[in-house]
């Protein structure tokens, strides 16, 4: 089996459309590249934000679905997302963005050897920074150029995603006997994993605490993660992988902007393969992705309806110059 390429995307649940607009693109300085519906609950806003590009490897999306209540977070969860930076001396200016901004961080810490600096967003999700001055491996993306963060600081793309599990064998044998990744350090109870090139885009790290209670998923949770495939053909053979394990899964799912494939690994833990391309300027622009409500072809003819039922969001920034500081 061709092993995995890195981090894909994570998907997130969040309270607010338009608040977690308001945080990923003016405090966080993330690119809104795809703003559309979920396509398995088209009443329900899905958000991409990622590099100046949408290259794979650097969007986090979100979903928005009415009545959900908070999440709470445990044990059988993907429990937090990382987002890579340039530099050591970049995490410095955001822990003073942050405090200027009222954002809750934790200060800048290490872990496996890099310098990281944790934080919640309004929600409660869990996310930190990690620095590339010493990284390796699979490439980042490009900092949003028109972004209100100067680019020698800006994010660019996914690190580590973090899952908290009970059982370390069990979460082991499914990475590496399912996923072939290999585990290459370890900190007290906090394992680190690593997929093809390696480096800060290609890894997961688990947190072993088996005194936590299972979390629950709402809004300020993680729904799933995808990590990066080839084409449609790599995820027919993931399907045949897939059943050499006897591993339920959804069999090739269209998106129009990537093709997927989701299997629950556990109770909690929903992990999607995803190609690299078509990719999100198969229909917009450069200069204005994201501004419109995109649909893909196939609910194109329902535009009408589905405009009815999500409420406007004004998500126009290619006419705005923003202040870099």
């Amino acid at each position: 089996m061709k092993q995995l390429n890195g981090i894909h995307h994570v998907t997130a649940i969040t309270s607010s459309a338009e608040e977690i607009y308001e945080f990923f693109t003016y405090i966080l300085g993330l690119r809104l590249v795809k703003k559309t519906v979920n396509q398995d609950d088209i009443q329900t806003y899905h958000l991409f934000f990622a590099d100046d590009k949408g290259s794979p490897g650097t969007d986090m999306t979100f979903f928005d679905f009415p009545d959900t209540p908070k999440g709470e977070h445990g044990n059988d969860e993907i429990s937090r997302t990382s987002f890579r930076v340039p530099t050591d001396k970049a995490l410095d200016y955001w822990g003073k963005r942050f405090d200027r901004h009222d954002v809750t961080h934790e200060g800048i810490g290490e872990q496996f050897g890099k310098k990281v600096l944790r934080f919640q967003d309004f929600d409660g999700q869990r996310y930190q920074l990690i620095s590339d001055e010493y990284n390796i491996g699979v490439q980042s993306g490009t900092p949003w150029q028109k972004g209100p963060v100067p680019v020698e600081y800006a994010l660019t793309g996914l690190g580590p995603v973090f899952f908290t599990y009970p059982d370390f064998d069990y979460i082991k044998a499914v990475l590496e006997q399912v996923y072939g990744m290999k585990e290459i350090s370890q900190e007290k109870d906090v394992h680190l994993f690593e997929m093809g090139e390696g480096g800060n885009g290609a890894q997961v790290v688990v947190e072993i605490d088996p005194s936590a209670a299972s979390h629950r998923q709402g809004y300020g949770t993680v729904h799933h993660v995808a990590f990066r495939v080839d084409d449609k053909d790599a995820i027919e053979k993931w399907i045949e992988h897939y059943k050499s394990f006897q591993l339920p899964n959804s069999g090739f799912v269209d998106r129009f902007y990537f093709k997927s494939l989701y299997a629950r690994v556990t109770g909690g833990i929903l992990i999607e393969l995803a190609t690299d391309g078509p990719g999100f300027m198969e229909d917009e622009p450069y200069e204005t992705l994201g501004e419109k409500l995109s649909l893909p072809p196939f609910l194109e003819n329902q535009r009408e309806s589905i405009e009815e039922q999500v409420r406007y969001i004004d998500t126009i920034r290619s006419t705005k110059t923003f202040d870099k500081k």
